[in-house]
């Protein structure tokens, strides 16, 4: 078997295959390189599978050598190797296949010979199964599908439903590859419902109250707009619902507007690429840190609106644009941050304005703009982490729970601050509503 052909074979790969527009995928990091083995004692365990020396054995053989030689790898890890094995899709494995798949590519010199070579490679993949990278992965998890060479831009024919996708997956991955596997992979099952439904329960709350309250505008100015079971008050903080139930009463029309913009431009694209549990979890910790940072930093402001979970999501995703941003192909990505940036500053404008304004129903004073301050800082920990790691388990990701653990120290001792610190520190709060 020539150079040439060999060098064909291990390109077609999966892992490789998915490279696109000069993107390297590292199959498997730099490890310590296995004992090596003489090429007789490899091709003796070969032919034991291929009795016609025709120098094939199907896949359904080379499995039965992955069981027999790898019986302490669980079937997920053997269906990875029995993947890079059959890197042409061809349901057939030539020898220069199996030679690849045990090679390490950085071979040191001065080894000693091991007999066991292949259950001494199972061992060793074994111990770094959780070293690939994530497009290799992604592609091992695909099987033995081939990417097309073109970019993901340059398809043509396809319907409104493909073109939104394609259109969220240069909007929120940086690399092409990820892409193209999120564009092959999808299918709106489940849909983005959780960003929708979020979103359609904070209009109704708000046309229920703009109704009863008859005012659309400013609805903060009415007596009677503290007095819904929803937002959080200071006097009523021991009623836990309410660090998270805020974020369906508005100050008005304009903040529920420019809210929902920034939820559903951003929040829904991210929720059909990484799913409702991670968005939901960045969301939520956002809303949660909102309101307890009101609950330390502003003692006696109640607070209402989404702009913590919103602010979590949004500067989540723009830190991942700034920190990927030679891999981001978005068309006028640097508009678009910029009209962001522009839409966050007017709101966190107008509640700092509002927060200071004079309020109509003195001794209560407005609502107070901390839970943004709250969710970005959600949002540049703990939901850079969720977005950076497509994909992959978070529960395997160090850095996931360093961010984790500190969030949850704030919030345990924002719960002690809420039990003794106001009747410490003798704050003198508004009356109830």
């Amino acid at each position: 078997m020539t150079a040439g052909t060999r060098e064909t074979q291990v390109n077609s790969s999966p892992a490789v295959a998915a490279n696109a527009e000069g993107e390297e995928i590292e199959v498997l990091e730099s490890i310590d390189i296995l004992p090596v083995a003489s090429e007789d004692q490899w091709k003796s365990m070969f032919d034991k599978y291929d009795p016609e020396n025709s120098g094939f054995i199907s896949t359904e053989r080379f499995r039965d050598l992955l069981m027999a030689h790898g019986s302490e790898l669980d079937p997920h890890k053997l269906e990875v190797l029995l993947a890079l094995a059959d890197g042409s899709a061809d349901g057939k494995i030539c020898y220069q296949d199996f030679v690849n798949l045990l090679l390490c590519p950085h071979r040191k010199k001065g080894r000693t010979e091991n007999k066991d070579r292949f259950r001494g490679g199972c061992q060793t993949y074994k111990n770094m199964s959780n070293k690939r990278s994530n497009s290799f992965r992604r592609a091992i998890l695909q099987g033995s599908r081939q990417l097309k060479g073109c970019s993901l831009r340059d398809e043509a024919g396809l319907g409104l439903p493909q073109r939104l996708v394609r259109h969220v997956a240069y909007e929120t991955l940086p690399r092409e590859v990820d892409r193209k596997w999120y564009f092959d992979s999808y299918t709106y099952c489940p849909p983005p419902w959780l960003i929708l439904a979020i979103t359609i329960a904070e209009v109704a709350v708000f046309m229920y109250y703009g109704f009863q309250l008859e005012r659309l505008v400013l609805q903060v100015s009415s007596p009677s707009f503290l007095k819904s079971p929803l937002p959080y008050h200071p006097q009523l903080r021991a009623q836990t619902w309410r660090y998270l139930s805020y974020i369906f009463m508005h100050t008005g029309i304009e903040h529920l507007s420019l809210n929902m913009a920034m939820q559903l431009l951003v929040g829904v694209p991210l929720e059909m690429v990484h799913g409702a549990l991670r968005i939901g979890l960045v969301y939520l910790c956002g809303v949660l840190a909102g309101s307890l940072a009101v609950s330390v930093t502003d003692m006696t402001a109640p607070v209402v609106g989404s702009s913590g979970g919103v602010y979590a999501l949004v500067s989540a995703h723009l830190a991942n644009v700034v920190m990927n941003w030679s891999g981001m192909k978005c068309q006028f990505k640097l508009f678009r941050m910029a009209m962001a940036l522009v839409c966050m500053s007017v709101e966190f404008g107008r509640a700092v304005w509002l927060r200071f304004y004079p309020p109509a129903f003195p001794p209560c004073p407005n609502p107070s703009f901390v839970a943004h301050l709250g969710g970005v800082a959600v949002g540049l920990t703990l939901g850079v982490v969720v977005l950076q790691n497509y994909e992959q388990r978070l529960q395997e990701q160090s850095l996931f729970w360093i961010f984790f653990f500190v969030y949850s120290l704030f919030v345990l001792c924002a719960v002690f601050w809420n039990i003794f610190a106001y009747s410490l520190l003798d704050v003198r709060l508004p009356p109830p509503p």
